[in-house]
């Protein structure tokens, strides 16, 4: 396990698989561990996968001081290891709410990507969301069974409490994890089990916490990033909506949205080979 120093002193660890060009992957969660990612879908058939453990997660250490969880603080330990790594330009993956650290990055350095892979981001840096009417016609659409119905149910009032400013619960927020993926069997609830190991959940509460992020600051810096960015959304996916997934791509001078049919949050999962494919031929021949 490579261990590298950040800007700070904190010692990060990061994860390698597979073999071929390098591709740092920064995970979601906010703030889970990398080893959710796995091999994502097969993509270590043909590139080497550089996994960062974020600081606090994983095999990374805890940081001196704990602001610096804030995502805009975070920008600087991807740039130390992308100096570690000695690459000059590079290819970035992030998932989820990792979307927002890249989309930082992206704005402080954009001499430094080559291609950018978002897969189902969340767009906070650069002040896009989903409404709850626009959620909801999503996750309705996967109503007429179970664990789905009652996933509805939960994801309903999980969106009632957060408009009366109140926060959902625990249990609310797993029983609507259903929803999160394309299928439902044992792998699925493995995945779903580690993500509460995975989580560092203080560190999450202040990633995006008060001036992490300057959307129009953002959104004006991205207009100058060169390399070409794919935004890959999950047709069963609620945040980002596909119509979300489009709106951000536009945001780049070479952006491209995709919506992978039968996908949802994770769509590694839902369609390995599909999802494999795609990111392969982006990574070798652009959008």
């Amino acid at each position: 396990m490579p261990i590298f120093t950040s800007y700070d002193g904190t010692e990060l660890a990061y994860h390698v698989r597979g073999e071929g060009e390098p591709l740092v992957c920064l995970p979601g969660g906010a703030m889970r561990a990398s080893a959710y990612l796995g091999d994502l879908g097969g993509l270590t058939a043909g590139r080497r996968l550089v996994l960062l453990d974020l600081r606090g997660t994983g095999d990374s250490r805890v940081p001196a001081d704990e602001s610096t969880y804030r995502v805009d603080h975070q920008v600087a330990d991807v740039e130390a290891l992308r100096v570690h790594l000695g690459l000059e330009r590079m290819d970035v993956l992030a998932h989820s709410a990792g979307g927002n650290l890249a989309l930082l990055y992206a704005a402080a350095h954009p001499a430094r990507l080559r291609r950018l892979a978002l897969i189902t981001p969340t767009c906070w840096a650069v002040g896009l969301d989903s409404t709850p009417e626009q959620r909801l016609e999503v996750v309705r659409g996967r109503a007429g069974g179970e664990p789905y119905d009652a996933a509805i149910a939960a994801y309903e009032r999980n969106l009632a409490v957060l408009a009366a400013g109140g926060t959902p619960t625990p249990a609310d927020w797993g029983r609507a994890m259903p929803l999160a993926y394309g299928r439902w069997d044992e792998e699925v609830r493995a995945h779903i089990d580690a993500g509460a190991r995975e989580k560092n959940l203080p560190a999450g509460a202040a990633f995006a916490g008060p001036g992490a992020f300057d959307p129009p600051a953002t959104r004006a810096a991205l207009r100058h990033l060169a390399g070409e960015v794919l935004v890959l959304a999950g047709e069963l996916d609620s945040n980002p909506t596909a119509a979300l997934a489009a709106e951000l791509a536009g945001l780049f001078p070479r952006g491209t949205a995709e919506v992978q049919p039968g996908g949802a949050h994770f769509p590694w999962l839902d369609d390995p080979e599909r999802f494999a494919g795609r990111l392969e031929h982006f990574l070798a021949t652009g959008a």
